[in-house]
C-alpha cells in the first residue's frame, strides 16, 4: 500500500525556445508557461495519489517535466519515432510496462520525462476554445498516465483513458469538456511514446540536454 504522505519530486525544466522557434523566427513574443512550479508539484501530487492503484508502492516518486518548443520536440519525435514533425507532447516512461509487485519501499521511484511543446499546446488550445492552462494539463496528465502503463490500442480504451484524464483534472479544480471522437484522430497521429526502464538515464540525458534547444 502507498504512504498516504506520498511525495513527488518533480524537476520542472522551461526550455521554450531555440532560434529554430517559429516565434524566434518571426520575431514575436512567445507564449509563457501560465503555471508556476509549485502548482504543477501540487497537481502532480495529487495526480498521483489519485492513482495509487496503478504504482508500485514508494514514499517519494520522481520525475521531470519539461516545457520546448516545436524545434526540439521535433527532433525528439524524430528521434525516437521515426516521425519528423512537431507533437504536442511525449511521455519517456521509465516503468516496465509489468513491473512486479514488491513491498513498500522508502526509496524513491523514477517514473520518466513529460515533453510538451507549449507551441503546439498553445494552437490546440485555442482551436479547442480553452486556456493553454487547461491544454497543459490536459496533456500533462495524459503523459502521466502513459508513464504508469496506461495505453490507447483501439477506441475503448482511448474513451477510458480520455475519461480518466478528465477525472484527473477535475481533482485539481480544472473543468474541460471534449469529444473523444475528435481526440482520437489528433492522438493517433501524434500518439506519445515510452522506452523501457534499461534506457531510463537516456531518456533523462535526452530531456536534459541543453546544447540543442
Amino acid at each position: 500500500m502507498v504512504s498516504a504522505e506520498l511525495q513527488v519530486d518533480l524537476a520542472v525544466q522551461d526550455h521554450f525556445w531555440s532560434r529554430d522557434s517559429a516565434c524566434f523566427v518571426a520575431g514575436q513574443e512567445p507564449p509563457g508557461n501560465p503555471i508556476s512550479d509549485d502548482t504543477w508539484r501540487h497537481w502532480f501530487q495529487i495526480w498521483l495519489t489519485a492513482l495509487q492503484s496503478d504504482l508500485p508502492p514508494r514514499e517519494t516518486y520522481e520525475l521531470s517535466l519539461r516545457f520546448t518548443d516545436d524545434a526540439e520536440i521535433r527532433r525528439l519525435n524524430a528521434q525516437y519515432r521515426q516521425k519528423d514533425q512537431p507533437t504536442d507532447v511525449l511521455a519517456f516512461a521509465a516503468l516496465e510496462v509489468e513491473y512486479p509487485k514488491v513491498a513498500f519501499s522508502g526509496d524513491p521511484l523514477y517514473l520518466g520525462d513529460i515533453v510538451i511543446s507549449i507551441e503546439t499546446a498553445q494552437r490546440q488550445a485555442q482551436q479547442q476554445a480553452h486556456s493553454l492552462q487547461q491544454e497543459l494539463a490536459w496533456l500533462a496528465a495524459h503523459a502521466l498516465l502513459h508513464l504508469l502503463g496506461w495505453d490507447h490500442p483501439d477506441q475503448v480504451s482511448l474513451v477510458r483513458m480520455v475519461e480518466k484524464q478528465a477525472v484527473l483534472l477535475q481533482t485539481v479544480g480544472i473543468p474541460i469538456t471534449y469529444d473523444e471522437m475528435d481526440y482520437a484522430p489528433e492522438e493517433d497521429a501524434n500518439c506519445n511514446f515510452s522506452v523501457p526502464s534499461s534506457e531510463g538515464s537516456l531518456n533523462r540525458s535526452v530531456v536534459e540536454r541543453d546544447e540543442d534547444v
